[in-house]
C-alpha cells in the first residue's frame, strides 16, 4: 500500500533535515507523528525525545551551541510551538543555529476553532521568518541562523506500517564560522595604533583577533582567555585619570585611562566595564563579526590592521590594576563575615576545573561571579546564555551542551566532564530539564554532568541592586528576594538523578572533587548559600 501524503511529505522534510542536521529533539505529539516516524526512520539524524517543548527547543540550543551548526526541534501544533519562543530568541541574540521543524493543520482549518489550531505562520516575527510546506515541492532553506519549518500535515496521519530504515550513521564534528559561513559577517578592517594606550573587552562571542594578542584584556568568561588578562574590577581605575597603586613592593601614582577602547563581540556582564565603554574621553572601537555590536563605538569592524605596540609602562599600569581586582576578589572570599555566598561557591567550582572540561554557566549571580573569581581559564570550554541573558532553560540547555561535548569524544572509557552553576531559581526555572526519560527510551543521555545550584533561597543578585537598598527595603521579600524553600533534594529523588550537600566551601570543594573520579551520570550539588551579606559583600569589592 502506498504511504498517506503526510508521511511522504514527512520523509520529504526529513531528507533534507538529514543534509543539514545530526541531532533533532522531538517532543511527542499526534500532529506531528508523521514527522516522528519519519525522523525515527533515518539512521543519520539522532533523535532526542522531551515530553515539554520549552524544554526540548533549550536542549537543542544546547546541542547547537556546541555544534555550532543546525539542530532541530521538532512538536505537535498549537500552543507547542509557543513553547519554543524564548529559545529562539536567545538563539537569535546569541547567533546560535536553531531550527525549528513544528507540525500544522491544514491552511483551511486555522481560525475554525479547530483543536490545536493557532496563527502558527509568523509566529516567531522577526527572529525567525516562517517556511511554510505544504507539498513535497515547496522549498526548504538554511540560510538563516534561526530557521522556522512550519509543515502542513492532512488526515491521516499514521501509515498502517512503520517506514523503512534510511541514511547511514554518521560522526561529524563541531562546525566553524568562517568568513563564508551563513553567520559571518564582515565589517572590514580597522587601523589601530598600539602606541595608544589600549585596552581590550571582551565578551561573549568574543575571539582571538590576530594583531591584539598582547593588549591588556578584560575578558568575560565565554571570551578567549588572553595572553595579559586584566581583573574586571580594574575598569573602576580606567576611568579615573590617575590613580596610586602600590605593586611589587612601591607606591607610585599613574594616568591608568586608556586613550582607546577596542570591544570585541557582545559584553554585558559588569557595570563598570561598561561604564567605561561609555566614557566620552576614550575612542571606541567595536570588533565583531555578526550584526550586532555593544554600545556606540566611533569606530567598527570585523579585523584590525596593527601598528606599534604596547608600552612596557602601559602594560605594568594594567597589571597592577588587574593585581589589585584579583587581590581584593581574594581577601572578601577569606573574610568570616560574609558567610558562604555564591561568590565562594563560584570560587570552588573554578578551582576544581581542569583542562578538557565544559563549564555552563547561569544568568544572573553566578557568570558574573565566575568572571570576578577568575575566568575565563586556558582549556575549558565556557558557555553562557548572553544573547538575552534570561534564565530560561539553563538545564536543559546544560543537558545538550553535556551530551554534545560527550558526542565529539565517544572513544573516550569516560565521558567529558561538564559541570554547569546556576542560581536556585534558575534552577527551579528549569527543573523540568531533568527529565530526559524513562530508560525505555533508547538516546543519548549525559553521562558526566554537574549541576551546581548555589542556593541561597531567593533572588540574591537584586540584594546588591538598587531594589535592595535600605531605603525601599521593606517590599524586597515579596517582590525580589521571593524565597521558596523548596526541598531541592526531593526533587532531585523525584527525577531519579543523584544529590549532595554542601555548606562551607570546603564541603562543596569535596563534593566537587569526589564526583571527578567516580562521576555520576548526572549529579546535582546544593550549595546552601547566604544572600543575606551579599549587598555588603558588593560594596567591599566596590571599595
Amino acid at each position: 500500500m502506498d504511504s498517506p501524503d503526510s508521511l511522504e511529505l514527512a520523509q520529504h522534510v526529513a531528507g533534507v533535515l538529514a543534509e543539514h542536521v545530526t541531532d533533532v529533539v522531538l517532543s511527542p505529539g499526534s500532529r506531528n507523528s508523521p514527522l516522528a516516524y519519519a525522523l525515527l526512520a533515518r539512521e543519520d539524524i539522532t533523535v532526542h525525545v522531551r515530553i515539554d517543548e520549552r524544554s526540548a527547543a533549550f536542549t537543542a540550543l544546547g546541542i547547537a551551541r556546541v555544534q555550532r551548526r543546525h539542530v532541530g526541534v521538532v512538536m505537535t501544533s498549537g500552543t507547542a510551538v509557543a513553547n519554543a519562543f524564548p529559545a529562539v530568541v536567545e538563539a537569535h541574540m546569541s547567533h546560535t543555529p536553531l531550527a525549528v521543524i513544528s507540525a500544522d493543520r491544514p491552511e483551511r482549518l486555522v481560525g475554525t476553532g479547530a483543536s490545536q489550531t493557532i496563527w502558527q505562520q509568523g509566529i516567531f516575527g522577526r527572529y525567525a521568518e516562517t517556511q511554510q510546506v505544504t507539498s513535497p515541492a515547496d522549498p526548504i532553506a538554511f540560510a538563516a541562523e534561526q530557521v522556522h519549518i512550519n509543515v502542513a500535515f492532512d488526515t491521516p496521519l499514521v501509515p498502517q506500517t512503520l517506514p523503512e530504515q534510511t541514511g547511514q550513521p554518521r560522526r561529524v564534528g563541531p562546525g566553524r564560522l568562517s568568513r563564508d559561513s551563513a553567520g559571518f559577517v564582515d565589517h572590514g578592517v580597522v587601523d589601530v595604533d598600539l602606541d595608544k594606550n589600549t585596552l581590550v573587552i571582551a565578551g561573549d562571542e568574543a575571539w582571538e583577533v590576530p594583531g591584539l594578542e598582547h593588549v591588556p584584556t578584560i575578558a568575560e568568561p565565554t571570551a578567549p582567555t588572553p595572553f595579559h588578562q586584566v581583573h574586571p574590577l580594574a575598569a573602576r581605575f580606567f576611568v579615573q585619570d590617575e590613580v596610586a597603586i602600590s605593586h611589587d613592593g612601591g607606591d607610585f601614582a599613574a594616568s591608568t585611562k586608556p586613550e582607546q577602547v577596542i570591544v570585541v563581540g557582545h559584553p554585558t556582564l559588569h557595570r563598570d566595564v561598561l561604564a567605561l565603554m561609555a566614557e566620552s574621553t576614550i575612542e571606541v572601537i567595536g570588533l565583531s563579526r555578526t550584526d550586532t555590536f555593544t554600545g556606540n563605538p566611533q569606530r567598527r569592524g570585523s579585523r584590525v590592521n596593527v601598528t606599534g605596540q604596547p608600552s612596557d609602562t602601559w602594560l605594568k599600569i594594567c597589571e597592577a590594576a588587574g593585581d589589585v581586582g584579583a587581590q581584593t576578589v581574594r581577601d572578601a572570599l577569606t573574610d568570616e563575615k560574609f558567610g558562604f555566598t555564591g561568590l565562594h561557591a563560584a570560587a570552588a567550582v573554578c578551582d576544581t576545573l581542569g583542562v578538557g572540561d565544559t563549564m555552563v554557566l547561569g544568568s544572573s549571580n553566578p557568570v558574573r561571579d565566575a568572571s570576578l573569581v577568575g575566568m575565563p581559564f586556558d582549556g575549558v570550554s565556557t558557555f553562557a546564555a548572553r544573547g538575552a541573558a534570561g534564565i530560561d532553560g539553563t538545564i536543559s540547555q546544560a543537558v545538550g551542551i553535556a551530551m554534545a561535548t560527550q558526542a565529539l569524544h565517544p572513544e573516550e572509557i569516560r565521558a567529558p566532564r561538564t559541570v554547569a552553576l546556576m542560581g536556585d531559581l534558575t534552577f527551579l526555572h528549569d527543573i523540568g530539564g531533568l527529565l530526559v526519560g524513562g530508560e525505555g527510551i533508547v538516546q543519548p543521555r549525559p553521562s558526566n554532568l554537574t549541576i551546581v545550584v548555589a542556593n541561597d533561597n531567593g533572588g540574591g543578585i537584586f540584594e546588591a541592586l538598587e531594589v535592595g537598598a535600605p531605603s525601599v527595603r521593606d517590599q524586597f521579600e515579596q517582590a525580589f528576594g521571593t524565597p521558596h524553600d523548596v526541598d531541592i533534594e526531593s526533587l532531585c529523588e523525584g527525577y531519579g538523578v543523584a544529590y549532595a550537600r554542601a555548606e562551607s566551601t570546603a564541603e562543596l570543594t569535596d563534593a566537587l572533587m569526589d564526583n571527578i573520579d567516580s562521576p555520576h551520570p548526572v549529579l546535582v550539588i546544593e550549595a546552601v548559600t547566604t544572600r543575606t551579606t551579599r549587598r555588603d559583600l558588593a560594596e567591599r569589592l566596590k571599595k
